[in-house]
């Protein structure tokens, strides 16, 4: 049983060998896109913290509550059988979505950062001692940095660092001593969410490999904007969330390699994830289960089984040269604007489709942002999770836009019409 894309309007053509989307037939499978905010037409340029859901992904979390709600694994009647295999089927539309991984190396999680703290304390605590080291990057995410400083206070495990240039570039040219013998994992984002940089992880990875140490892929960013096949990056476990890719809230995913899997305890334990408990023991349950404690975001998953079949039906090398083509509209535009400072680097090549950015002067992002929202155009504005990053900066925050299927150049448009609005509101 699986949730089918509705019936959308033609989204595609060919450009060469190309795949061209419609965003414009795209925004109109989107529900809320219609909204006007503060009297004028949404614009949405908030994808980097969460995409906006299609009709699809609505009407699938209606059916399952409405018609199959039931809980998973633990029943034999009807609704129990059909919640199990939503449920399942998902698990092998997500192996399927990142290369044609084993179905038992998919972990649900409640998103990324649960998935990233399950490795970090389920493998971490049994394999890091003092003197070992944990690898990042200067431009993790919260969510791929607090849990390692956490693990290394609690196991005496040693932090390294690889550093990024004025572009918002990882500098890897010292990688070779960065990564040492001692050296146990390395865990970077494939995707900045601030620079938008998007890293040459699969270099790093058989760097790794090379001395002996596990990678873990912070991929939150980058597999709902471009394909990502884990085979072919030889990770050794990738995270990602449900809701920055049409999906809904609360629902993550962890890959990881079988054989790791097999050999770390439960980061949760209770129901369903046992094999047999008695008064003074018990042992768990085969994978994926081990790991899948309690009654997990059913509904969510039946949602995230439809946000895979919408960009499965776009294709995602279509979503990639869509946000390329659009982010270099936004870079080149953005960039005559004198009071406003483009952060990370300007060759859509090498980088995504979130854009941060500082003004000049006393310009505050807050400020940019709230001016924007008058004219209903939604974008980030804060640290976004990543205060080492922009304290390295010397700035305290950034406003952000992040671009997506639905996005058109009359967004842009409209954002850097917002943005003189913001010179001229505040006079700089």
């Amino acid at each position: 049983m699986s949730f089918s894309v509705s019936a959308m309007p033609e989204t595609l053509e060919k450009a060469g060998n190309i795949t061209v989307l419609d965003p414009r037939q795209i925004q109109m499978d989107f529900p809320l896109l219609s909204r006007r905010i503060n009297g004028t037409h949404l614009v949405y340029l908030d994808n980097a913290a969460t995409t906006q859901k299609p009709e699809s992904v609505l009407k699938a979390l209606n059916d399952y509550y409405t018609n199959h709600n039931a809980n998973v694994h633990r029943g034999l009647h009807t609704l129990a059988d059909e919640a199990t295999r939503i449920y399942e089927n998902t698990r092998d539309t997500v192996a399927e979505f990142i290369g044609g991984v084993k179905r038992e190396e998919i972990i649900f999680t409640g998103g990324a950062t649960e998935a990233i703290n399950l490795v970090a304390y389920s493998w971490g605590m049994d394999n890091l001692k003092p003197g070992d080291r944990i690898l990042l990057t200067e431009m993790e995410h919260h969510a791929n940095l607090v849990p390692w400083i956490r693990i290394a206070k609690q196991t005496g495990a040693e932090l390294d660092y690889i550093p990024f240039d004025d572009s918002g570039c990882l500098i890897i040219d010292d990688l070779d001593s960065l990564i040492t013998d001692n050296t146990k994992i390395v865990a970077v984002t494939q995707m900045s969410n601030v620079f938008g940089t998007i890293n040459p992880v699969q270099e790093i990875i058989e760097m790794a490999h090379q001395k002996g140490a596990l990678v873990l892929i912070d991929a939150a960013q980058s597999v709902p904007h471009m394909p990502v096949n884990v085979l072919e990056l030889d990770a050794d476990f990738l995270v990602f969330s449900a809701h920055k890719m049409l999906g809904p809230t609360g629902v993550g995913v962890l890959y990881g390699k079988q054989e790791l899997l097999e050999s770390m305890e439960p980061f949760h334990s209770g129901g369903e994830m046992i094999n047999e408990v008695t008064w003074d023991n018990a042992t768990w349950a085969e994978l994926p289960h081990k790991f899948e404690a309690g009654t997990p975001n059913i509904a969510g998953v039946a949602g995230f089984q439809a946000a895979i079949e919408y960009l499965d039906h776009i294709g995602m090398d279509a979503v990639r040269h869509h946000e390329k083509v659009i982010t270099k509209y936004a870079l080149d535009q953005m960039s005559e604007l004198e009071f406003i400072n483009i952060i990370g680097p300007k060759d859509v090549n090498i980088r995504g489709g979130a854009i941060s950015f500082t003004g000049a002067g006393l310009l505050h992002p807050h400020d940019i942002a709230q001016v924007l929202d008058s004219h209903g155009i939604a974008v980030r504005a804060g640290h976004h999770c990543a205060q080492p990053l922009h304290r390295k900066l010397g700035v305290g925050s950034s406003a952000r836009a992040s671009f997506y299927i639905y996005n058109t150049n009359d967004d842009v448009d409209a954002f850097i019409e917002g943005l003189i609005a913001v010179k001229d509101y505040f006079g700089v």
